[in-house]
């Protein structure tokens, strides 16, 4: 698969490059959102040494080590002598690569395999940074896709690394502005937004999804079918994150289902709320959930009002369509689970949708520069983007993924719900935006001009 934008990170990796003297950089994310491509893309046409950790013997990785690094660097003499340990390798490799006028680069990848076949390899890091490669022209990438144990190895305040990197990067899915790069042949939104629901912006996944086909034969090859590589995706990308999966399972599934406060999906599992708190910020920590509280709270952190969804398109799709369904699955009752999906796939697709509105929102020009962005509700009104600058502006928008067009009812009822916002808030400016998956009436158009 082609390397698709990235530019943000590619420019914090060569900035880090082109520093005087040395460089150390924890580059982490989830599995399969493409952080082995962003490196092997960065590296081209720079001296380089790429190794994969894995969950091998330590004694031969490290001569495995030292192998691809004596032929990344053509160097015959580290390729023919007994050196028995990292420090050995790196201090051979500091004195005569790191005095280059060209600055080496040293990329470890799956770090975290490395700490799970020797709990000391931070204490290892930390010592070869100190003494062979700080003060050595040469850029030090580790790359982990545990998110916990890159936390705990390399990021946390307790780890024998803390404070010794010069940059960190955090590699995210890809955003849908981006998504219609992988299928330039696609020239409709819609069809790329279905497809989008399904793999969210992960490059791997992306590349099951075959453009000939329409959604429900692309659902009906990669999720329905039991030897297909994304049927149980989610718990080989889980497995190295979490213990007990059933209640991280169960969690996931409630909040599919339709659960978002934390004391309905407490209830279901039959637990305290107090006791599942922890399974839920792990969750928000690997980005597969969020919490939401209505965009005019003042203190988010703080307020009773906060709903949980499930973040990543991807896991949101499996969880409602897939893992609940699985025992049919198993016995090839594919029609069963299809019907069940395409009953309401335009529902659970109309939520994308809302999400990629506000990031479009976020990417345009708008009136003012927006601090805060997200949703509002109370009691029986919601609003589907309230976007909030410091000086007390707002702009507010409604999502409509319909078959028809939208109107100028759509923008009346906006209005009148934004007035009940203003009684309790008051805002010195508001402006209003309408998302339509389907186009706008004449009457609608002709307003937005006039308004401009």
């Amino acid at each position: 698969m082609k390397f698709i934008d990235r530019a943000s990170e590619i420019k914090s990796l060569q900035n880090e490059y082109d520093k005087e003297g040395s460089s150390f950089v924890i580059l982490y994310g989830r599995r399969r959102t493409g952080k082995t491509t962003l490196l092997k893309e960065f590296i081209k046409n720079k001296p380089a040494v790429y190794f994969l950790g894995d969950l091998e013997n330590e004694n031969i990785q490290i001569k495995r080590f030292q192998e691809i690094s004596a032929a990344s660097l053509n160097d015959n003499f580290l390729k023919k002598i007994n050196l028995v340990k990292l420090d050995n390798i790196f201090e051979y490799i500091a004195e005569k690569f790191g005095r280059s006028d060209k600055k080496l680069i040293i990329i470890i990848d799956e770090f975290q395999y490395l700490y799970k076949v020797n709990k000391a390899i931070p204490s290892i890091f930390q010592r070869i940074w100190d003494n062979n490669l700080k003060d050595a022209n040469i850029m030090l990438v580790l790359c982990g896709s545990v998110i916990s144990l890159m936390y705990e190895t390399a990021l946390n305040y307790s780890s024998p690394l803390y404070g010794r990197r010069t940059s960190q990067i955090r590699l995210h899915p890809l955003k849908f502005k981006d998504y219609g790069k992988f299928f330039p042949e696609i020239d409709n939104n819609a069809k790329l937004l279905e497809f989008y629901a399904l793999t969210g912006g992960i490059p791997k996944y992306i590349e099951f999804i075959e453009v000939k086909k329409d959604i429900y034969s692309n659902i009906n090859d990669n999720f329905l079918n039991k030897n297909s590589f994304l049927y149980m995706e989610p718990k080989f990308v889980l497995k190295d994150e979490i213990r007990e999966e059933a209640t991280y399972f169960s969690i996931l599934e409630a909040i599919s289902s339709g659960e978002h406060k934390i004391s309905n999906i407490s209830k279901r599992l039959m637990l305290e709320a107090k006791n599942i708190t922890s399974f839920i910020e792990k969750l928000i920590e690997m980005e597969i959930l969020e919490r939401e509280v209505p965009a005019t709270e003042e203190h988010p952190l703080k307020s009773k009002r906060g709903l949980y969804f499930i973040k990543d398109n991807f896991f949101r799709f499996w969880f409602k369509y897939i893992f609940p369904y699985m025992s049919y699955l198993e016995i090839e009752q594919y029609e069963f689970v299809m019907e069940k999906i395409k009953k309401d796939f335009h529902v659970f697709t109309s939520f994308v949708f809302e999400k990629v509105s506000k990031d479009f929102l976020m990417e345009q020009k708008a009136p003012f520069e927006i601090r805060k962005i997200g949703r509002w509700w109370d009691k029986d009104k919601e609003i589907d983007i309230v976007a909030l600058s410091k000086n007390n502006e707002a702009i507010f928008g409604e999502c409509k993924y319909w078959k028809e067009k939208v109107g100028l009812n759509v923008l009346a009822d906006l209005k009148e719900k934004v007035r009940y916002v203003e009684n309790k808030t008051g805002f010195k400016r508001t402006f209003f935006a309408i998302f339509s998956k389907s186009g706008f009436s004449e009457e609608l158009t002709e307003l937005s001009k006039k308004d401009e």
